[in-house]
């Protein structure tokens, strides 16, 4: 990236609106409620031929000490700091507000270039509010409509010296990585510490906390280096029971986090391990699982629990009963709050992910099958011996097989889950979603 560019701006101006438009993606959560953005959110912006780094942050406004609002400012505070210029926004067809004024006082004593838009021109009224802009100071505003992508041009003119003058400058952690990076979703319930255990693991105060439930709304992603292994550390919004979520933005936030599930690569499940594994932990779970992902559960809380033999033997019985398709899923017992037994989180994620990548050679396949056909024959289907003539990996991410028989309808889902079973014991495929398939088709390097 050649330079950094910060979204600010009052709440509910259409800031995460602007970014979505120029990252080309609908990445941040839209509402017409103020402040749903809280954390700041990432993305590679990219107008014509000019691409860089843009950080959309929560809504300023004024807030006592050590409230939320007054640590959302503060996150904001920090996305200036990486930041080479600023992008106020104000909403014109309001007007210049006593709240943008005072913001604006404000931003000037960051000591930070700052261009001023005047988003929402797309009507008369925005044509109108864009020459209030004048009053405060900053100089010609851009007429902008994020809406619409009105405005894209002007955006591009004032931006280009900036590439130019921060050409030398590299904010992507992951230019200097080779291969594309991993990612790593942190999941789990509302309040279970997951916000707190990504900032833990990153060595700074990256996300907003706090004792509040749900302050984490949109899926947070943070490009991380751990032992040169590139990471998208995604942070997500708590998953609550179907049943309990009333409000609309609860329900984009609960979305938002199951795309992050659909399209990651491992997923650590944060537990409270003072309640241990309720019945939406064992849903998030089996999403997980049906999604094909990689899963490792962390037991946060853990210096909060005084006999610690039998709270794992707990939860390894239980996961043993709910979730037998999947054996051996990687528990690690941690605190986010105190570090203690993180440094065996991310050594259990990259194993577990190496296992998820592992391809299998045929020919030892084919021999593993013969031995297992051998000793335990598949069971006659209308009076018919069913063969299993071949087998083959057909792809990886999760670890997916193909059988080739004459008879797919004839092999029991009891068989299957045996097959699978055995196909995890024999070639060491522990805790990581196993998918076999039966194909209808004649092999032609196999004599029938």
């Amino acid at each position: 990236m050649s330079f950094t560019v910060a979204i600010v701006g009052r709440p509910n101006v259409g800031k995460s609106t602007f970014f979505n438009r120029l990252v080309g993606k609908r990445l941040a959560i839209v509402h017409d409620l103020p402040g749903v953005t809280r954390d700041r959110r990432e993305g590679t912006a990219k107008i014509g031929d000019l691409e860089f780094n843009i950080i959309d942050t929560a809504g300023l406004e004024e807030a006592e000490e050590d409230s939320l609002p007054d640590r959302m400012r503060e996150q904001t505070e920090l996305a200036l700091q990486s930041a080479d210029v600023a992008l106020l926004l104000v909403d014109a067809r309001e007007g210049v507000t006593p709240m943008d004024q005072h913001f604006a006082e404000w931003l000037r004593k960051q000591h930070l270039p700052i261009i001023l838009i005047a988003n929402k021109c797309e009507s008369k009224k925005g044509e109108e509010g864009r020459y209030e802009c004048y009053a405060l100071g900053l100089g010609d505003p851009i007429p902008f409509s994020a809406e619409h992508g009105d405005g894209m041009n002007l955006l591009y003119d004032v931006l280009t010296p900036f590439a130019e003058e921060a050409a030398n400058k590299d904010d992507d952690i992951n230019d200097d990585i080779e291969g594309k990076p991993m990612h790593l979703a942190i999941v789990g319930r509302p309040n279970v510490g997951k916000s707190t255990l990504v900032n833990k693991l990153l060595g700074e105060d990256r996300l907003l906390t706090g004792p509040e439930a749900g302050i984490t709304r949109d899926a947070i992603t943070v490009p991380w280096d751990y032992n040169g292994q590139a990471i998208s550390l995604i942070d997500t919004a708590g998953l609550r029971r179907k049943a309990r979520i009333k409000k609309k933005l609860e329900y984009l936030s609960v979305g938002d986090t199951l795309r992050t599930i659909r399209f990651a690569h491992v997923v650590i499940l944060v537990l409270d391990s003072e309640v241990m594994l309720e019945k939406q932990d064992l849903t998030i779970a089996r999403t997980v699982i049906e999604e094909g992902r990689a899963l490792v559960i962390a037991m946060n809380k853990w210096d909060l629990i005084t006999d610690h033999k039998a709270a794992l033997e707990k939860i390894q019985d239980r996961l043993e009963k709910s979730l037998p398709q999947v054996r051996g899923i990687p528990i690690v017992s941690c605190s986010a709050l105190t570090g203690q037994g993180l440094k065996k989180l991310l050594p259990a994620v990259i194993k577990i992910y190496d296992i998820w990548n592992r391809h299998l050679p045929t020919a030892a396949l084919n021999r593993w099958l013969e031995a297992m056909t051998e000793r335990h024959p598949p069971p006659l289907a209308s009076g018919r011996r069913v063969r299993l003539r071949y087998i083959s990996q057909a792809k990886t991410r999760p670890p997916t097989f193909a059988i080739f028989t004459q008879r797919p309808e004839g092999v029991p889902e009891s068989y299957n889950r045996y097959l699978i079973n055995a196909l995890r014991e024999e070639f060491d495929l522990p805790g990581v979603p196993i998918r076999l398939n039966l194909r209808k088709t004649d092999n032609p390097y196999v004599n029938s």
